[in-house]
């Protein structure tokens, strides 16, 4: 089988198959191997490993992994691209997929194709359109994934292993700390795409874990959420309208803060995981 990780391989199996490459799905296809085995080193595969991939494109990073792993299942929404990969991929362990990731239930599609609820790997270059949207799926899934590695934009990459203080704190940051241990494996830059996007790019590594916290998962991410709506507002402004629909009181409110110790008027940002839970359960007790 040909280099298929190559500018010119991808130049002309678009241009044999008459492919015009749409910019609505994000397509941006990874033409350097260098970056497709740093991935497939991060997801440390096995012959007896489950993969879910999100957006195969041309099958880079999808035939690297069906050397590797026993299983591939690859989601693809592009009806085109995916005939084109069933056409160009022969490996009999991999599983092309039409349909929108979203959308579809992972579960569903993956006992379809034989899985018996063993350990999975997500492994994928997500589209950077839908990545956090992909990302919150995966994690609130349920399913027994063993690590997520994944390209995602840079910035994306900052938000979701940031720090309490840090500019790039937010929901995005504690959501992911709520699920998982996550670290970036290597940055990568813009010119090994073709077409080339117009932002830099990271893989992150998430390793699922239990929650570490103790507060309810629901009240816990209404409270975060409200903290961040309006980034520049103090802690207690920013909870006025979540107590108000939890029919608190403003005295409620700062005797939740207080027992959670947590100054009134700090921001959001500025709150770690556990100060969320703190103030969460703080503020249950007085509904």
């Amino acid at each position: 089988m040909p280099k298929i990780s190559t500018p010119s391989y991808v130049k002309g199996i678009l241009r044999e198959k008459g492919y015009a490459i749409k910019k609505r799905f994000g397509q941006n296809f990874l033409v350097d191997q260098n970056y497709v085995d740093r991935i497939v080193a991060a997801a440390d595969l096995s012959p007896t490993d489950w993969v879910l991939e999100i957006g195969p494109g041309l099958g880079v990073l999808t035939h690297e992994m069906a050397v590797q792993a026993g299983q591939v299942v690859a989601l693809e929404i592009d009806r085109e691209l995916a005939g084109i990969l069933q056409e160009t991929l022969e490996a009999p362990n991999v599983h092309i997929v039409e349909c929108d990731a979203l959308q579809v239930d992972w579960r569903e599609v993956l006992q379809g194709r034989g899985w018996r609820g063993g350990a999975v790997k997500l492994v994928a270059n997500l589209p950077y359109y839908i990545t956090t949207p992909l990302i919150m799926k995966a994690l609130e899934s349920g399913l027994p994934f063993e690590a997520l590695v994944v390209m995602v934009q840079r910035e994306v990459a900052d938000r979701m292993v940031a720090d309490p203080g840090s500019k790039d704190y937010g929901v995005l940051s504690l959501a992911v700390q709520y699920y998982s241990q996550a670290e970036i494996v290597t940055r990568v830059p813009r010119s090994v795409f073709y077409p080339p996007p117009e932002v830099d790019s990271a893989v992150v590594k998430l390793v699922p874990r239990p929650p570490a916290v103790t507060a309810p998962q629901d009240e816990l991410f209404q409270v975060i959420r409200a903290a961040f709506q309006q980034r520049r507002k103090t802690i207690r402004n920013s909870l006025k309208a979540l107590a108000d629909a939890w029919e608190l009181s403003g005295d409620d409110l700062d005797a939740a803060l207080h027992e959670a110790e947590i100054g009134a008027e700090l921001r959001g940002e500025r709150l770690s995981l556990n100060d969320f839970s703190r103030l969460t359960e703080a503020l249950i007790k007085r509904c």
